[in-house]
């Protein structure tokens, strides 16, 4: 005879079994919604936040990258221009957007390596609130002066600095151009009187009107010059020679060994952006800078493309703070 409690433990058993399954779902969905997640990304419009105004040099390098991902892989990708504060305000919207790799940045040496040291109190922090993505490229500065200097040569700029003191413009306190100028003056063993402006073009003219002496300028900034008799290179500050200016010697050649300061552009996401869409970003923005055309539009402004692992972007990144972080220190900068 069956026990009298039999068909009632079977008949328990089976809601027992459906509740254990409801209960296990999901979690078996959570564990696949993030591979589900990257293997449908992007599926819709990636923000790209451009931290300077619109023509402008950053402005231009994010352009012609994502429009060349856009056309090679389908991707939409809309331009957000985000200026200000060093490029601290848009790099303050990326670091507490939602880290789902449709907010990203385009960070670079002053806003990923500079700012950190020169400002005294940071929206973001520049290690612990950004995924790195990417480096994308980078440009030296140029050492200029006017066509008509009688200086024309960096051996001659630094005997007549050693005489008597000349005046440095700059791009405004804190920018690549006035550290590296004030990390030449303490290689060269000079004292020099730092005129700060409000951009590259205020900068530029009053060098051209004679009222400053030097100035360590982008290719951008300086090629037109160049090109137009106005304006003599004496260096850039690559390692190797600017393939735009292949007769101009680098610093280190002029005396300088190792000397080197680049400024250079880097793509970011938010802090806990996932790893595959970090590595599909990664894998585009590669493809982009691999490509003739691309690399041909970059050299044609002064950079150099550069691409590598989102890993090595990282530990880049931290040995740039260091660096520029000492430079910023020696040289008494600050932007309150």
């Amino acid at each position: 005879m069956p026990h009298p409690f039999a068909p009632r433990t079977a008949r328990a058993a089976r809601p027992l079994a459906r509740a254990c399954l409801c209960l296990a779902l999901p979690a078996m969905l959570a564990l696949a919604a993030p591979a589900q997640a990257a293997d449908a990304y992007p599926a819709q419009p990636i923000r790209l936040i451009v931290l300077f105004p619109p023509a402008g040099g950053t402005d231009v390098l994010s352009r012609l990258v994502f429009n060349k991902i856009g056309m090679a892989s389908g991707w939409n990708v809309v331009v957000e221009n985000r200026a200000g504060a060093g490029g601290n305000i848009g790099m303050e919207l990326v670091a507490k957007a939602k880290p789902d790799g449709y907010t990203i940045g385009m960070g670079q040496t002053a806003n990923l390596a500079i700012n950190a040291t020169l400002y005294p109190k940071m929206p973001y922090n520049t290690v612990k609130d950004f995924t790195p993505v990417a480096l994308v490229a980078a440009q030296p500065v140029v050492l200029i002066v006017r066509a008509d200097s009688a200086y024309k040569t960096v051996a001659d700029l630094v005997a007549a600095a050693k005489a008597k003191e000349l005046s440095m413009a700059s791009a405004g306190t804190g920018t690549v151009g006035h550290l590296t100028g004030e990390m030449f003056a303490r290689r060269a063993g000079i004292k020099v009187l730092h005129v700060p402006y409000k951009g590259a073009s205020p900068a530029l003219n009053d060098l051209l009107g004679e009222q400053t002496d030097f100035y360590f300028a982008t290719p951008p900034i300086a090629m037109p010059m160049i090109r137009a008799g106005k304006i003599r290179a004496l260096a850039v500050t690559s390692a190797k020679r600017l393939p735009l200016l292949e007769s101009v010697p680098t610093v280190a050649e002029s005396g300088y060994p190792k000397f080197e300061a680049e400024d250079w552009k880097a793509l970011v996401a938010p802090a806990g952006t996932p790893p595959d869409v970090v590595a599909r970003l990664n894998a585009q923005v590669n493809k982009a800078l691999g490509d003739a055309d691309t690399v041909r539009k970059l050299r044609d402004e002064g950079s150099e493309p550069r691409g590598g692992s989102a890993a090595e972007l990282g530990k880049f990144i931290q040995s740039e703070n260091a660096r520029w972080g000492d430079i910023v220190r020696q040289s008494g900068a600050r932007v309150e």
